[in-house]
């Protein structure tokens, strides 16, 4: 059987696109809101979540027909929960910065509801493998999210991107000023929405 067949393509791709669960679904946007006022926390939180749920997924299909029904949830919970405790402590030992930054939301990430719903949907039900696909490929489609409104964010909010001064001196000489309310959740949600209303008008067709 090939490893990227059909359905191991599907289950990859959809989710950057056609099942985009931000985009599509309309999950995970509390911490999409919370995370993207710079880029570098929004790409680590993105690659977090991306780690997450691919191998939990994994885990989760491994031991499926083990658990039984009536507590697969607090298994489910627990497995997510070891691995954000063990994100959480790689993000202090070896970024620190970043982890203030993100404070409370990378604990948070065991209640994201697009990693216990790829659990719940397709990890119980799909072989390791897929179910491995499926949450990288979900985890990217979260991620690319947070980069483009983290990065639309910064650079009109701060004039930097990752820090870096991108917009010249010479703009703010001749009266450029940066706009403080990217800085604010509020226009996180205004840029999401922009997001979510040009995919859905040029790629993703509703069925009628």
């Amino acid at each position: 059987m090939s490893l990227f067949n059909k359905q191991n393509k599907a289950a990859l791709s959809n989710p950057l696109n056609l099942d985009h669960p931000i985009l599509v679904q309309v999950l995970g946007i509390c911490s999409a809101l919370a995370v993207t006022s710079q880029l570098k926390p929004a790409i680590v939180m993105g690659l977090a979540v991306t780690i997450i749920t691919a191998f939990s997924n994994v885990i989760i299909s491994i031991i499926r027909n083990t658990i039984p029904n009536r507590i697969r949830i607090v298994v489910q919970l627990v497995v997510v929960a070891a691995l954000v405790t063990i994100v959480s402590q790689i993000l202090k030992a070896f970024a620190y910065d970043v982890s203030v930054q993100l404070s409370v939301y990378v604990g948070l990430i065991i209640t994201n509801c697009i990693l216990m719903g790829r659990l719940e949907a397709f990890a119980m039900t799909n072989k390791p493998w897929p179910s491995f696909l499926d949450g990288i490929g979900n985890g990217l489609g979260y991620a690319y999210i947070l980069v483009i409104v983290g990065a639309v964010r910064e650079l009109l909010g701060r004039g930097t991107l990752l820090g870096f001064q991108i917009i010249p001196d010479f703009c703010y000489t001749a009266g450029y000023m940066n706009n403080s309310m990217m800085t604010m959740p509020a226009m996180a949600l205004i840029i999401l929405g922009c997001v979510i209303w040009v995919h859905r008008a040029y790629f993703y067709k509703e069925e009628k």
